[in-house]
């Protein structure tokens, strides 16, 4: 099979679904491959903070600039994906006077607003901050879903022409004459077709960590330094605000609300695989240790998973930093042509998650010049689907007869959609208990998704709370039935079964082991997702460990 496109965006994450939109929205044809679900790679393995630019504040203040100034944007055309929690940099004993006033002076150099706050104004508003913090400053930080953000930029592209093809990874990058004009990829989810050739008028690569593979495939170089982080998540929201330490560069320094939990991160350990690299518990003890110190009930808390992302860091190869910390957290747009003398492709690498607007308005302003596109970009201004018309969180419970907080927890994920998905004259009960997920936006996702429970998770977050989808992934597959038959379900329950029990393997202590210990009963007894040779008729008793009773 072939087809063609003007513009071949590899990489379904925050950055390449981002370019997808603006391209589509200036006019412009557009594929997006992806070769896992959205958010695959290091999006949907990120601790989930909307940056006030306070963290590089005195590191990094170009990039401080840039995420103060997306912060402002995403809170405007992304209203339904950010939480605006605001965040404090807290100073302990140990922690420099003469550090917390630079990261005052930064944050007021970068237009950042921040506050001072005493001990006793800290913790007014976050009452379980350790006793012996001495101060703190306020900034504007947030909260975002990385995993609804990312998703309504695809159905932004696909709403103004776009194509977008997950689980479809590129197998080889087509050059002929010495330019790329397009690439090979293959279907992994289709039954009809399995490969395709995708011919482009310009290739960019925005795969993040795995930007170097696809430049091998091109024949260059691209040097991406991936930087693995552990983000460990517990069962409640310890606090409501972003929790930082005030000190320079260091492991295990933020506590971040997100949604029902907190996510307490983060290290970061230069890899050199993106995806082949150790899991280790010593992060995991390190981040709980260390952040216990700035809020102490987190010792007593009760952790649900760890999971780890790589940072795409890039710097070019003549600066040679040997930590990276050191690395800047700045995006680089690189040009093929002029670097490599291979026309046909750009590359983005390096950036962060706040600022994936700002670097797709970049590129998407590179590839329109390549094309001869005059039009502007639009996406600063106009919001994405699901933020038309969200300034106030509405109350639907009498509505849609959906009782608290399961109204307001859909309406949040939904925001202005929510009429369009809660309307129905079926019955809507709650899927999932722990994150308030109701059939109606499960049978919504499914429509976007087919089969793939994995992409309902990411939409709905069925799945994601405490019981880690012990109660729920059952519920999920069986809405399957009927239009999929008994394999097909099954197939898609044990994939997002499995992929709960990796992040649950590093938090296997207390009363997460109990749950999990519940999970694995209910699901190879109930279901028998152990295999037992229990059936109908005579039993094979010579499969029982006792044999015949």
């Amino acid at each position: 099979m072939e087809s063609q496109t003007a513009v071949l965006v590899i990489g379904g994450g925050s950055t390449g679904c981002g370019i997808a939109r603006d391209l589509t929205m200036r006019g412009v044809d557009v594929t997006l491959v992806e070769q896992g679900n959205l958010t695959h790679g290091t999006t949907g393995r990120m601790h989930g903070l909307l940056h006030s630019g306070g963290r590089y504040a005195v590191s990094d203040q170009k990039s401080a600039r840039e995420c103060i100034e997306e912060n402002r944007i995403l809170r405007d055309i992304a209203a339904h994906c950010v939480e605006e929690t605001g965040g404090l940099f807290v100073k302990r004993p140990e922690d420099t006077e003469e550090y917390f006033q630079e990261k005052l002076a930064g944050c007021r150099a970068c237009d950042i607003p921040a506050e001072v706050l005493t001990a006793e104004e800290a913790r007014e508003v976050e009452p379980y901050l350790a006793p012996d913090i001495e101060k703190a400053i306020w900034v504007p930080d947030g909260a975002v879903d990385p995993f609804r953000l990312c998703v309504a930029n695809a159905a932004s592209a696909e709403q103004h022409g776009g194509r977008v093809l997950t689980h479809t990874p590129v197998t080889d990058l087509l050059v002929e004459a010495g330019e790329v004009v397009g690439a090979k990829i293959h279907h992994e989810r289709s039954s009809t077709k399995k490969t395709e050739t995708i011919y482009a008028d310009h290739v960019v690569n925005a795969t993040g960590a795995w930007a170097g593979r696809l430049g091998d495939m091109a024949g260059v170089d691209i040097e991406v330094r991936p930087s693995k982080g552990v983000m460990t998540i517990m069962n409640v929201r310890q606090v409501d605000t972003v929790v930082n330490r005030c000190r320079p560069k260091g492991d295990a320094d933020i506590v971040v609300p997100h949604e029902t939990t907190c996510i307490l991160g983060t290290t970061d350990e230069e890899v050199s695989d993106p995806e082949a690299y150790p899991e280790e518990q010593w992060e995991v003890d390190l981040v709980i240790d260390e952040l216990t110190k700035l809020v102490p009930i987190l010792a007593e808390a009760r952790t649900i998973r760890s999971f780890w992302g790589v940072r795409p860091l890039y710097e070019p190869p003549e600066v040679g930093s040997d930590d990276p910390t050191d690395i800047t957290r700045d995006f680089f747009l690189l040009d093929h042509a002029e670097r490599d003398g291979l026309p046909g492709m750009t590359s983005i690498v390096g950036g962060k998650f706040t600022t994936y607007r700002m670097m797709a308005e970049s590129i998407t302003d590179h590839v329109c010049e390549k094309l001869g596109v005059r039009a502007a970009c639009e996406t600063a201004d106009v919001p994405l689907p699901g933020s038309e018309d969200f300034a106030v969180l509405r109350d639907y419970m009498d509505e849609f007869g959906l009782r608290s907080p399961v109204g307001r927890r859909s309406v949040q994920r939904l925001g202005s959609r929510a009429d369009d998905v809660l309307t129905t004259d079926a019955p809507n009960p709650v899927l999932c208990e722990c994150e308030a997920v109701t059939r109606a936006e499960v049978q919504d996702a499914l429509s976007a998704v087919g089969t793939d429970l994995n992409a309902v998770r990411i939409r709905t977050r069925a799945s994601m709370g405490n019981c880690q989808g012990g109660f729920c992934c059952h519920r999920l597959a069986s809405e399957l039935y009927p239009d999929h038959d008994e394999e097909v379900s099954r197939g898609a329950l044990d994939e997002l079964y499995q992929e709960r029990w990796k992040g649950e393997r590093h938090a296997l202590w207390g009363e997460q082991l109990s749950q999990s210990a519940l999970n694995h009963a209910l699901h190879a007894a109930t279901l028998n997702r152990d295999g037992d040779p229990a059936k109908t008729g005579t039993p094979d008793w010579d499969a029982f460990d006792g044999g015949k009773p």
